[in-house]
């Protein structure tokens, strides 16, 4: 596990923080993990795929957050918390997922508060990517066909609502705070290419210190 070098990227939705991910890894020579992790979790944990799929980075409502973020703090054990809810139960799969990739191998992680899972990990780098409005627009309305700026900016604000709450809760922590994260870029100033160099500069010094 010392010798794996792990980068998690957080995103925000439209900022092409899935891009730079891949490519990071493209680079690198390792894997990157995004929509994978949800297969990987259900057969590690014996649950279905759509369930997975279902509640993939979505938040939950019911009980404090600081309860959750104190399951997992305290050494969860899938025969200890049993009677947890499902939604629950499906962050927990990728929760242990995550982190038995990062025990097997050096790879690039995507959302799923993948920087979280691994806060004990020797030799991790978090990233969070943003990037102004205009450009989030410009990459939504390429990818899904979203007419109008309005509805392009509407679906984006929703998008990133459902992740900041996801992050938040199962956190007890605020998605996007620099002081969550190691390296935080704008890709709408350096571009895509720009943050992968980035990212690769910095995860070069920090493995060779």
């Amino acid at each position: 596990m010392a010798d794996n070098f792990v980068i998690t990227i957080g995103r925000q939705f439209g900022s092409g923080g899935r891009d730079i991910g891949r490519a990071v890894a493209e680079r690198l020579g390792v894997k990157c993990y995004d929509k994978e992790i949800i297969e990987l979790a259900a057969m590690e944990n014996n649950i279905s795929q759509d369930i997975l799929e279902k509640h993939d980075e979505k938040p939950m409502s019911g009980i404090l957050s600081g309860m959750v973020s104190d399951i997992f703090s305290s050494g969860y054990s899938k025969s200890r918390f049993v009677d947890v809810s499902l939604e629950q139960q499906v962050f927990l799969a990728q929760f242990d997922t995550i982190k038995n990739l990062a025990e097997k191998e050096s790879c690039v992680i995507v959302g799923r508060c993948g920087n979280y899972a691994l806060q004990d990990h020797p030799n991790v780098l978090n990233v969070f990517v943003y990037a102004d409005m205009d450009f989030r627009v410009n990459q939504v309305e390429n990818v899904y066909k979203i007419e109008g700026i309005k509805k392009t900016t509407d679906f984006i604000m929703k998008m990133d609502k459902k992740r900041s709450a996801y992050y938040n809760y199962y956190t007890n922590e605020e998605w996007g705070s620099a002081s969550n994260y190691d390296l935080c870029l704008n890709s709408s100033k350096f571009g895509v290419d720009g943050c992968v160099d980035i990212i690769l500069d910095v995860a070069a010094r920090i493995k060779k210190d």
